[in-house]
């Protein structure tokens, strides 16, 4: 599965190179922010699309997300863990099938603190820090429902979507941490963490922004 995501993603770069200009000189931007990540793990995320006929690319960034209580597998449940990923970054290649929807390949770098859950976020409570990094896809879908009015809702844009992004590598070795936890007493093993819902790589979310420079239909 890696060497066909990384064959998309050299596949996609070429295309773009080789593309001729776009017909239109003037590129879209979107800026957007996620919605999940407030709502659910009191962090914050924003993304910077660039668009133009048939490709785009982008930029996100997440910060402070934290995962405790009930967004805790049940694994690390049982060590009493929880975890703070301070970054979530990278950049996403797409193609855009239709005006609205589009594909990316999307590489990702993810750090995590993983803490006792009844000392989340303290020196006392940090057991240990590392990365991990994910490749995947992710499906999007770019809705401006305004864009044919000439007015300031013009650019409003609601982008719901879907990914997929497995680890396909971390700064933990053989992906896995073995320590002596003291709250259960005992050795334990951790294993690096997946960025989506249940400890799996699958999530969805929905961003709200506004895109600039809006050519309409």
């Amino acid at each position: 599965m890696k060497k066909i995501i990384f064959t998309l993603m050299a596949f996609a770069v070429a295309q773009m190179s080789l593309a001729q200009a776009p017909k239109k000189s003037t590129a879209e931007v979107s800026v957007v922010f996620g919605l999940t990540q407030p709502l659910f793990t009191n962090g914050f995320n924003f993304e910077v699309d660039v668009w133009w006929d048939k490709w785009m690319v982008d930029y996100s960034h997440g910060f402070g997300l934290e995962f405790t209580g009930a967004n805790v597998y049940r694994e690390a449940a049982d060590q009493h863990l929880a975890f703070n990923i301070t970054h979530s970054t990278g950049i996403g290649i797409g193609y855009r099938f239709t005006k609205n929807f589009n594909l990316r390949i999307e590489p990702k770098w993810h750090i995590w603190e993983m803490y006792y859950d009844d000392a989340f976020k303290t020196s006392e409570g940090k057991i240990q820090q590392y990365s991990t990094y994910t490749l995947g896809l992710g499906a999007y879908y770019r809705w401006t429902p305004f864009e044919n009015k000439e007015n300031a809702l013009k650019g409003l844009t609601i982008a719901p979507n879907m990914r997929w992004w497995p680890n396909v590598g971390s700064t933990l070795e053989n992906n896995a941490l073995q320590y002596f936890n003291q709250r259960t007493l005992q050795n334990e093993i951790h294993q690096a963490n997946n960025i989506g819902m249940g400890n799996t790589p699958f999530f969805v979310n929905v961003s709200i922004g506004y895109t600039f420079g809006m050519r309409g239909k």
